[in-house]
This record gives C-alpha cells, structure tokens and sequence, in this order.
C-alpha cells in the first residue's frame, strides 16, 4: 500500500499525517508526498527512505498532482493499493490494519470510501449521490448498521484505489484544477463497470478547509467552475444551462448585499463560458 497526499504549504499538517501512519513494512511500502509548493522547502524535512517527496515544477492544482502521483506508484507497482489522502487529514489508531483486513475480504472493490470525522467527533462527509436529471450533487454522512454501502461517488479527503482492477493507471481529469475531481473520478470509472463503496470500518480524521479557507474568495470561484464544468461532463444540455442561469441569477441578486462574493461567482462563470468556448466543449 501507498498514501498519497498533496502539499501545498502544508508541511506541519503533513507531518501529523505521517506520524499517524506507524511504520509497518508488512502493510505498506512508502509515503509519496507530492511537492505543489516548489519553494517550500520546510517539506523536506519530512524525506526519508519511507517519505518520498515528487515536486511539481508549478502549482498544478490537486487533480494534476494526484495524476504524477498515481503515475510514480503505477509505475512501481501496477498491482498496489493507492489510500490518497488529504493533507489536513490523519489516521485513528488500527486504521491501517483494519484497511488491510477489509480490502482483503473484498478484492472486488475498485474504490473505497472511508468515514471522516472532523476531529470534534462529528461525522464529515465521506461521499454522496448525483441526481443527473436535476444537477444535483449530494453529500453523505455514512453511519448505518451495514459495513459497506454502494455509493455514486467518494471523496478525495481519503479515497483508496485498487490498481489491480485498471486495465491502465486511473487518472483524474485535468481539466479540474481544484474541487469535484473526486465526483467525477468516481463517475467515469463507474461508467465503465468499477464498484465504489463507502465503509465505516475505516476512519479517519478531517480538518475541514484547513488549508483552502486561506483563501475564501479563490476556494469559492473554484467550487462553482468546478461544479459547472461536472454538470457539463455528466447532465444534460437543459440540465446544465438551468444550473447556469440560477447560479448567475443569484449572483446578480447578491450584487448589492455582498459585491466581494457576487464578483468572484460572476467571475467564476465568466471563466467556465470562456473555457468551453475555448476548448470547444461546450453544450450551449
């Protein structure tokens, strides 16, 4: 097995990271820490024999990083099990053990949720549904009284892949530079025949937008690209457009109230126009 997570100025939530990850040969190889801050060089305080660190020659957002990642690892192992985990998150105790355990008994698996905590105790969301006809993205908390449940997609924050059920390494989509990569990861895979699922017998602990409340504004314009571009990947031509125009329209509505936040939805859909434009994807 080998984690996987993203640095971006993150090097002290890294290191709690790893130090929750106990130093077990017989259940996992190494720690690839993929560097998206090329400049921080506190990170490589944390290199080791277990701890590689891969720098990116500029930010390439998650989805690009994830994919240098995914690639090292094929590459060493086409057979390995992948656990991509978020920065600001780390393992409860027996965690490791318990995924082993799991994913032994259910090799037919080809991404698995885990349940997330945020460290108050409270459930965070560990994956959802996607209603097509409407657009709609739901977030799950999962806690029920079966260890597993068949879901439409899981989240990046802690997600394991099993390589040996990839014809090819699994890649996220590089058109997403931050938010939904996850979504719409689990939703090309699992148009192709691959089982997603979500157990709770594996947590771990979040601390939600630790690292992405830094910057509200940017977090905020890239969640709404990122949604409008997962609607025009995976709804309708109607379905996307009806999205489109009451985002816009609450946009315009909050003008007046709060002009900070209006702006950057304004710009955020500005930019997703331009982009389909440009590339040539659109369905307007």
């Amino acid at each position: 097995m080998y984690f996987l997570t993203v640095n971006y100025y993150s090097t002290q939530l890294i290191q709690k990271l790893v130090n929750s990850i106990k130093l077990t040969p017989q259940l996992f190889q190494q720690i690839i820490i993929i560097n998206n801050s090329i400049d921080d060089s506190s990170i490589y305080q944390l290199q080791n024999k277990t701890t590689i660190i891969i720098n990116s020659e500029t930010n390439l957002g998650y989805g690009k990083a994830c994919n240098l990642g995914f690639n090292w690892i094929y590459n060493q192992n086409p057979q390995a099990i992948i656990w991509l985990i978020n920065p600001d998150a780390y393992l409860l105790p027996n965690c490791l053990e318990k995924a082993h355990h799991f994913l032994a008994k259910n090799p037919e698996f080809s991404i698995l949720g885990t349940t997330v905590y945020e460290p108050t105790g409270k459930v965070w969301f560990g994956g959802g549904k996607f209603i097509p006809e409407t657009g709609k993205i739901i977030a799950n908390e999962f806690l029920s009284n079966t260890e597993t449940l068949i879901t439409d997609w899981v989240t990046g924050c802690s997600m394991l892949i099993n390589l040996k059920k990839f014809e090819k390494c699994p890649q996220f989509d590089e058109d997403y530079f931050l938010y939904y990569e996850d979504f719409d990861f689990c939703r090309r895979y699992a148009k192709q025949g691959h089982k997603i699922v979500i157990t709770q017998t594996i947590s771990v602990i979040h601390q939600p937008s630790s690292i992405t409340n830094k910057n509200p504004e940017l977090k905020l314009e890239h969640s709404i690209y990122s949604y409008l571009l997962s609607l025009e990947k995976h709804t309708s031509r109607l379905v996307l457009i009806y999205r489109l125009i009451r985002i816009t329209m609450a946009a315009l509505f909050y003008l007046p109230i709060n002009y900070k936040i209006a702006r950057v939805k304004i710009k955020a859909i500005r930019k997703f126009i331009r982009d389909n434009y440009r590339l040539g994807r659109t369905k307007f």
